[in-house]
């Protein structure tokens, strides 16, 4: 928690755009895990692709400013409120930007989203690639293994994904996944 809480503001404070092209046309109920801020959340709503947004965020300086741009704020452990916070089938879209790399079971948690999706919801999760050239050159060349404060090898990263690990834990179940590859992040919706 200690490393979460030395992360400056605007570490918490992000607009994710580029998920826009894995984004439904409207969204009624949308569950944002990991929220921050609200900055995402609030720009889903002001483009009209959200009606109620929901987030869960556990450091208390961001859900603080998450609380005046959002319509509901949980503020505790995600693996633990989403089990048992919300009804079965409550979201039609829940997002997992960065979020599932930094839990101790996230399979397990996927798992556990599933069962909140409304009736053709999706989930869109992002999770970075550790097969980037950021990280695979230093540690071919060099034998270079360094955390970050930030990033790929972000010192709070539990769990560490390539494309096709990313796209076997969202895929989980029998769905099927899709992406949009970026160089460092690994997004998929289902």
């Amino acid at each position: 928690m200690n490393d979460y809480a030395a992360k400056p503001a605007l570490y918490f404070d992000n607009v994710r755009t580029e998920i826009a092209p894995l984004l439904p046309p409207r969204a009624a109920r949308v569950l944002d895990v990991g929220c921050g801020a609200g900055a995402t959340l609030a720009w889903l709503k002001q483009t009209g692709r959200c009606e109620f947004a929901v987030g869960i965020e556990m450091m208390e300086s961001a859900a603080d400013i998450a609380r005046a741009r959002i319509d509901e704020l949980h503020v505790g452990d995600a693996t633990q409120l989403v089990g048992t916070t919300f009804a079965p089938h409550s979201f039609d879209l829940v997002l997992c930007l960065d979020v599932l790399e930094h839990l101790v079971d996230p399979w397990a948690f996927v798992a556990t989203l599933r069962r909140l999706l409304a009736p053709g919801g999706r989930v869109i999760a992002s999770l970075p690639n550790v097969r980037h050239l950021r990280v695979v050159l230093p540690l071919l060349l060099a034998g270079r293994w360094r955390y970050e404060a930030s990033g790929i090898l972000d010192r709070t990263h539990l769990r560490f994904f390539t494309r096709e690990s990313a796209l076997e834990l969202m895929s989980g179940g029998g769905r099927r996944a899709c992406s949009t590859p970026r160089p460092s992040a690994s997004p998929a919706t289902w």
